[in-house]
């Protein structure tokens, strides 16, 4: 197998490190990452300057821009001619469950692939503590295998969170939906040196929406969250309601 990795923390991070250690064991990596942390870049493009591609001691690639930028570089230039079979993006150093894949660069990097044609996967490490990344990395390449062993029908795009717990006290994998957060924590407001205002933008809400069935619950029982995840926001169940409206 041909894998392409990518994430939002940086090509140093050590979630990336992880999972192409742990990938290498079954196919080929390629690694094309943002050159510095660039978590909350959610699906953006660099559309008003070229971007610039250039390899670390590690061998990993890393570009002057976002995941999107890095994934649409990979896949529609540097592998164009020799796709890979699926583009996994992590291990991110801390949770994207509910609202949050929103924001994500790790999901973002992981739908560009998806919406290139190959199928994708997200992993994020569910703390901010960062024990235990080498469980999030078991965790990929078990699912890795699965879909080796039992190949999805149609392409697919997969949010996982995993416990940052050891590998052994995990309580399972199981499939959720996304939960929902209440509305984010107000701006932080600061002074620059020159005395200016300046603003940092707050911590996101608690959860409001996370019983059974969701993602926030699942990974505070200690299991491994699987969402699939789809692109259309169109809202299906309000087309009747607004055509009604644009006729009145």
């Amino acid at each position: 197998m041909r894998f392409l990795l990518s994430n939002d923390d940086g090509y140093f991070a050590p979630g990336l490190a992880h999972l192409a250690q742990a990938l290498q064991t079954i196919g080929e990596v390629v690694v094309v990452a943002p050159e510095r942390d660039r978590s909350g870049a959610s699906n953006s493009l660099t559309l008003d300057r070229p971007l610039s591609l250039r390899r670390a001691a590690s061998g990993f690639q890393y570009v002057n821009g976002t995941p999107t930028d890095c994934v649409h570089l990979a896949l529609t230039g540097l592998m164009a001619d020799a796709m890979p079979d699926m583009v996994i993006s992590g291990i991110n150093h801390g949770a994207n469950m509910g609202d949050d894949t929103l924001y994500s660069g790790t999901v973002a990097a992981a739908t560009e692939g998806y919406l290139l044609g190959v199928p994708a996967i997200a992993v994020s490490l569910a703390s901010r503590g960062g024990a235990h990344f080498e469980t999030a990395a078991r965790v990929a390449l078990e699912l890795v295998q699965r879909w080796q062993a039992s190949p999805w029908p149609e392409r697919r795009l997969l949010n996982v969170n995993v416990p940052d717990v050891p590998y052994a006290d995990l309580k399972g994998m199981t499939l959720a939906r996304l939960g929902r957060r209440h509305k984010a924590e107000p701006v932080i407001p600061a002074k620059n040196p020159r005395g200016e205002t300046i603003y940092w933008v707050g911590p996101p809400g608690a959860e409001q929406e996370n019983g059974p069935g969701t993602d926030f619950h699942a990974v505070a029982q200690g299991m491994v969250s699987v969402t699939p995840l789809q692109i259309d926001l169109t809202a299906s169940s309000q087309l009747d309601e607004v055509r009604g409206w644009l006729q009145a």
